[in-house]
């Protein structure tokens, strides 16, 4: 059981190290940007639903 810890961790910091290519710096700024800006708008579009459902439903209960 203790051999097949210790083989696991080896072939997954050999893998990490050797075979995964990271991103460079710039990479990794251009993507963050990019989520971010993609998260703001996901938040203003879900702001815009909140706001026409609650006039909606204003509109509807003040109708009886």
């Amino acid at each position: 059981m203790a051999n097949k810890i210790k083989e696991y961790i080896l072939e997954s910091s050999e893998e990490l190290l050797k075979k995964t290519s990271w991103p460079s710096w710039g990479e990794l700024q251009s993507s963050a940007i990019v989520v971010s800006i993609a998260s703001l708008i996901i938040a203003f579009v879900v702001y815009l639903m909140d706001m026409s459902f609650q006039q909606v439903l204003n509109i509807f209960y003040t109708l009886r």
